[in-house]
């Protein structure tokens, strides 16, 4: 009496069963080959940090309410901060960071937006935006669409995060409603 065969060699029947057996015995490669490699500078890291953590007893001159992250040679960094005291003369700073995102140019937004809900109450939430204009590059937009998953992981508790193709997705009616029943938007009704 023969044994029967606990794994046939070839069984038409399961070939199926290879894409899932090769992704198993692969998987590590296939990952690496998903993500950029693109890496997140300790400043980046340092900044995020300090942006979620806000202290009861800084200054709130000192506080930093925009970030500008960009890619350049294989690392995400800072191009520009801005503290609350950089944009207290501005009379709108949603213009200001509007302004900001040049339409040749992607990048990542940290920013530290201010508003007003129907309730009445006044709020401070982080946004992260990853501005990727259909007017740039279309190899530099990939790598920012796929370098974003580098920040994810520092971005645990910003509540909003937004990609934005186009300036007109900036209108300050469409992103009060993307924040929410937001009714002020940097102290400017919407």
């Amino acid at each position: 009496m023969s044994q029967p065969a606990l794994l046939p060699l070839y069984d038409p029947s399961a070939v199926w069963l290879l894409p899932f057996f090769l992704c198993c015995l692969f998987r590590s490669h296939i990952r690496s080959n998903m993500t950029s490699g693109v890496k997140v500078c300790d400043d980046v890291k340092n900044i995020i940090t300090k942006m979620k953590v806000v202290k009861s007893d800084d200054a709130e001159a000192d506080r930093i309410r925009l970030l500008i992250l960009v890619i350049d040679t294989g690392e995400i960094k800072i191009e520009k901060c801005l503290l609350q005291k950089d944009v207290e003369a501005e009379a709108d700073v949603f213009k200001l960071v509007v302004s900001l995102m040049k339409p040749e140019k992607c990048c990542y937004l940290l920013y530290d937006c201010h508003f007003e809900t129907k309730e009445s109450s006044r709020k401070e939430e982080l946004v992260f935006m990853l501005w990727a204009s259909d007017t740039a590059k279309i190899g530099e937009k990939m790598i920012y669409a796929s370098s974003k998953s580098s920040l994810n992981n520092l971005l645990d508790g910003v509540k909003h995060r937004l990609q934005i193709n186009d300036i007109a997705d900036m209108d300050r009616v469409d992103f009060a409603k993307r924040l929410g029943n937001v009714v002020k938007l940097e102290g400017n009704s919407v």
